[in-house]
């Protein structure tokens, strides 16, 4: 799952350099199912589940939300700091 997150992160931080805006498409995709599957999978970690499920929500390609290009940058560093930390950060499971 650590490796799952950085390789995700480094997805996210791609999306800042000029892409085919292919690139871009199929990273919505690719980002959307991601995040949904940290929102399962990490349903024990407190507050973590409702970020990936925010984020997923937020990263679908169905209903593009238009933000510009330096909010993207920005929304996609935050994913890239918050999956990077959601590695670093221990788990609450008993």
């Amino acid at each position: 799952m650590k490796l799952f997150k950085i390789v995700f992160a480094l997805l996210c931080l791609l999306c800042l350099f000029e892409m085919p805006y292919g690139y871009y498409q199929l990273f919505r995709v690719v980002a959307m199912g991601s995040f949904f599957y940290l929102a399962y999978t990490e349903q024990t970690r407190q507050g973590w589940p409702i970020i990936w499920a925010v984020s997923g929500a937020l990263a679908q390609p169905f209903i593009k939300v238009a933000l510009g290009r330096d909010i993207w940058n920005f929304v996609d560093v935050v994913w890239a700091i918050l999956l990077i930390a959601s590695v670093f950060i221990p788990s609450n499971k008993s």
